[in-house]
């Protein structure tokens, strides 16, 4: 990546600019540095915060763009990281509808910021806006982070009912219905319910739902196709964070007691092997209901 100016693995096609540096060495990476992004999947995120921890300056400010809960503790990434790094420092998380390719491509883009703390939420959002990349602030880092989580397992889910041929009504029946168990899980968390119709809810879930960009939906569709979760995963060559996901949603959804079903068949099809048409006949012959019970 030094040599070539670009990360042709993962961003081929979006060189880096100018005043990018890359280090081969973390302590040489984080020296003298007060602000922290760091963009990991998030079962990696607690090693890599221990990792930096005894690197950082006792000023240093922290952000992390991961998306999910700690499979089995079912942790939200802010609560590893205060675990890690402790009460008091400053931490942020950055999520929303955001695909790598197209920022790398100088598309516009609008993300959210989340933070504990107001300055360092205000101070992350000028120095990443510009003029094809806005960023909006809020303090409900719950919310933001519940949505990062949960969309990853409703976009395999999407990708299945397409991949199964049942149209766009079944798509948008999806994405709604999995709004409402994505906000349902968050306010049970302490979440403002406002959260998930902005970007890192509503917008990141649609998007990740409905792009072929999106690592989570193709996983669904290759599930469709017959194809194993492994062998899908060999054919996408990256991590598909809503596998690990639909777990830990699962875990945390049955420990408090929330209602996920579309979440629930997700998880039954990727690690109990259960048939995607099942689950749809299974979510379709469920009791009816009022939409807003």
């Amino acid at each position: 990546m030094r040599a070539e100016g670009v990360n042709s693995r993962y961003l081929p096609g979006a060189a880096f600019p100018e005043n990018l540096q890359v280090f081969a060495d973390l302590a040489a990476c984080v020296a003298g540095v007060r602000d922290v992004l760091i963009a990991v999947p998030s079962h990696a995120l607690r090693q890599t915060l221990l990792c930096v921890k005894p690197l950082l300056a006792d000023n240093a400010r922290v952000c992390w763009a991961s998306k999910g809960f700690e499979l089995h503790t079912g942790k939200l990434p802010h609560e590893v990281a205060r675990d890690v790094l402790g009460e008091h420092r400053p931490m942020a998380v950055l999520s929303g509808p955001t695909f790598a390719k197209e920022v790398g491509a100088g598309l516009p883009t609008a993300i959210t910021i989340a933070a504990n703390d107001a300055a360092f939420a205000d101070d992350l959002a000028a120095a990443l806006s510009g003029d094809n990349f806005r960023a909006y602030t809020t303090d409900d880092i719950v919310g933001v982070e519940v949505g990062g989580a949960v969309k990853n397992v409703l976009a395999i889910g999407a990708g299945m009912s397409d991949g199964l041929g049942f149209g766009a009504n079944s798509r948008i029946a999806l994405i709604t219905r999995g709004l409402v168990e994505m906000t349902r899980l968050g306010v049970a968390l302490g979440a403002n319910k406002d959260t998930f119709m902005g970007l890192a809810g509503m917008g990141d879930l649609v998007l990740t739902c409905t792009d072929d960009l999106s690592r989570n939906r193709r996983m669904g569709l290759a599930l469709a196709s017959g194809k194993t979760v492994a062998q899908a995963e060999r054919e996408i060559q990256q991590v598909v964070e809503g596998v690990m996901a639909a777990e830990a949603v699962h875990e945390v959804a049955e420990k408090l007691g929330i209602e996920m079903p579309i979440c629930q068949q997700v998880y039954r099809i990727v690690h109990e092997g259960a048939s995607p048409r099942e689950a749809v006949e299974t979510l379709m012959n469920r009791q009816l209901r009022a939409e807003n019970a």
